[in-house]
């Protein structure tokens, strides 16, 4: 729950609303998530002011303290409010929950991040979304420098030294082992939902409700299970990522 400002309560830095999206980072959107559930009171904040952030990237959270990284504001959490979040786990739960968040954060994230920002047609959306405001020449310049710097990451991370179709191939394979699961499953970790729902259900969110459709989103919303499994969650939780 949104709390009024003033009353001390934690504040979440996040990204502003951007491709039909009122939080378009589910790193961003997986926090509010976790908060939500937990019944916390908190603020959100947006900014694009990356460069005032503590390492660099939302969200953040202040709490007595600031805890950069959606990991370790998870890990903080779950401390608060002595393992509500972490500490009813199985060991298959921590196993499964674990291996899925890294396919959703480690690779499929990044494909999602290249269908924005490398695609040329949508990167006129990334444009439109996040650098408009700017007075004119950073409005031009800015975006440039930021496409050429997440191309870098983009191919020190691997997945940028492939072609399109490769990367599509690779895309096809994270899809089908989340099909795979979700078929049978309402939840991605067990048949109840955890934190590891947070992580899966916010990243499918962000990956498949981009206006207008990337190459990513086109490729998941095929796949019905996966658009029940983000409406289950986000509707038990109360929280949504898009508009």
């Amino acid at each position: 729950m949104e709390s009024e400002k003033g009353n001390g309560v934690v504040t979440l830095y996040t990204l502003p609303p951007a491709f039909g999206q009122r939080n378009p980072s589910p790193f961003c959107l997986k926090v509010e998530m976790a908060l939500t559930y937990l019944e916390l009171d908190f603020e959100s904040k947006t900014t694009l002011e990356l460069n005032k952030a503590p390492k660099g990237k939302a969200p953040w959270l202040e709490d007595n303290g600031i805890i950069a990284d959606s990991e370790l504001i998870l890990g903080h959490l779950d401390s608060k409010t002595n393992g509500r979040l972490l500490g009813q786990l199985t060991a298959e739960e921590v196993a499964i929950g674990t291996a899925f968040t890294r396919l959703a954060e480690d690779h499929l994230y990044w494909l999602t991040v290249a269908s924005r920002w490398l695609d040329d047609e949508w990167f006129e959306v990334v444009k439109r979304d996040f650098f408009s405001s700017l007075p004119w020449p950073l409005r031009t310049i800015v975006p440039l420098i930021g496409r050429r710097r997440m191309r870098q990451t983009y191919d020190l991370h691997g997945l940028g030294r492939h072609s399109l179709e490769e990367q599509q191939a690779f895309l096809d394979r994270d899809v089908e082992a989340l099909v795979a699961r979700l078929t049978d499953h309402n939840y991605i970790a067990s048949d109840r939902m955890t934190i590891y729902d947070f992580t899966v259900a916010s990243m499918l969110a962000s990956s498949m409700d981009n206006q207008p459709e990337t190459w990513v989103s086109a490729r998941m919303n095929r796949e019905q299970s996966l658009r029940d499994y983000i409406e289950r969650v986000q509707e038990e939780v109360g929280v949504y990522g898009r508009k």
